[in-house]
């Protein structure tokens, strides 16, 4: 199925300033379509959610709405789809819930490839921490190196679906089933992985998995997927007179419905705009559409890959064999600060920094600085590329 680039960015308004963003793996451009349900949602009747007054039902809309959407994209049941104010922040607030119920001499593990934000949390709970390091030369995380940190002990394990600093997707349904054999529950941080591949939260072995619509495509919030019967189980803190019903009972205060409604917007446009021709469920045309983005984005990579080959003095930190669309960049005598603001007087936006990543980008050498990352999205094209590597050529020159 053709990706259609041109038609793909014709829908960003903000691709019209003309900058090539590679910064997608810190928050994407907005498609005019999530934009209007955005502004659609802002100007209809709203209240609380009920089914009295127009505005009461038209909240419950779009909370309903964007519940299966969410459901349809990562293959969960609507009932368990919990939406926060971020991933930070609904991880925490599972690490707080759960903490809640273990013992001292408990365990977690956590991993030195994951963004801070699925390890603090975890780190903080108050369990003993375990920690399962990558290989810094390959960037892999391989089940065994999680294995070695496992006991009967452990009570979860906490993972990255794909590393949002080098792109390593490690093993997340071996990584699952392992922590499932001694009785542990698996935290996914599947905020990076979800703008690249279709989840299956089912497949992928995960109890609990974040994401954040900003990422692909949508508004800023957070999401939580898991099963409903396992949140059932749980009782996080809450007001005395708000609902104990699940979902809702992990919903602080009144749910930004505007927000909601881009969401399901960025999801529907994830399933129409990449294969347009795709027919069936919302689950069937995301399966199309991302098939066709991972496409897409793979002639990109290889396109990446090719000229960063070609030029000298740079050190590429992504080297995983599965790996999204994303690359670290080191340079000989030159600054990665540098690279960034030279990159952007010429209208490129690849940003540099360790990006809340601290652990990884520490244990691969490059300290609290990290390195020049470059990551696409589904409105990168060739020639974005072209302009990415002519700059790099010329900084490196000075």
């Amino acid at each position: 199925m053709t990706y259609d680039i041109a038609a793909i960015r014709s829908h960003f308004p903000a691709l019209a300033a003309g900058t090539a963003h590679f910064d997608g793996p810190g928050g994407t451009q907005t498609p005019e379509p999530v934009i209007r349900a955005i502004a659609d949602a802002l100007a209809q009747p709203l209240a609380n959610r009920g089914q009295v007054t127009l505005g009461e039902r038209n909240a419950e809309a779009l909370v309903t709405g964007a519940r299966r959407a969410m459901a349809d994209l990562l293959g969960a049941s609507p009932s368990g789809i919990v939406f926060g104010r971020s991933a930070t922040q609904l991880t925490y607030d599972v690490s707080r819930t759960l903490a809640k119920t273990w013992s001292p001499g408990d365990e977690v593990v956590v991993t030195r490839l994951d963004h801070d934000a699925n390890i603090r949390p975890w780190v903080q709970s108050g369990a003993t921490v375990r920690w399962a390091d990558f290989d810094p030369e390959t960037g892999e995380l391989t089940v065994d190196a999680i294995r070695a940190v496992l006991s009967e002990r452990t009570r979860l394990v906490a993972v990255t679906a794909a590393s949002n600093l080098i792109g390593t997707r490690p093993d997340i349904p071996a990584i699952a089933q392992a922590a499932h054999e001694v009785g542990a529950l698996v935290h996914v941080d599947g905020v990076h992985y979800t703008a690249h591949a279709l989840v299956d939260v089912e497949a992928l072995g995960a109890d609990f998995f974040v994401c954040s619509p900003y990422k692909f495509l949508g508004p800023h919030h957070g999401v939580l997927a898991a099963r409903p019967e396992l949140l059932e189980t749980l009782r996080p803190d809450k007001l005395l007179p708000s609902t104990d019903a699940v979902p809702e009972r992990f919903e602080l205060g009144t749910l930004p419905y505007e927000f909601l409604a881009g969401t399901t917007a960025a999801v529907d446009f994830l399933a129409e705009r990449p294969a347009p021709r795709a027919t069936g469920t919302r689950r069937e045309r995301l399966t199309a559409g991302f098939a066709a983005l991972e496409a897409h984005e793979r002639v990109l990579r290889a396109q990446i890959d090719d000229g960063l080959a070609a030029l000298d003095g740079v050190t590429v930190h992504s080297r995983a064999a599965d790996r999204t669309p994303t690359v670290l960049l080191t340079f000989e005598n030159h600054s990665t600060a540098d690279a960034y603001g030279f990159l952007a007087e010429r209208g490129v936006q690849a940003p540099a920094g360790s990006f809340y990543a601290i652990e990884a980008s520490r244990h691969l050498g490059l300290g609290d600085t990290g390195g020049l990352r470059v990551g696409l999205a589904p409105y990168n094209d060739s020639q974005d590329v072209d302009r990415l590597l002519t700059g790099l050529t010329d900084f490196l020159k000075r």
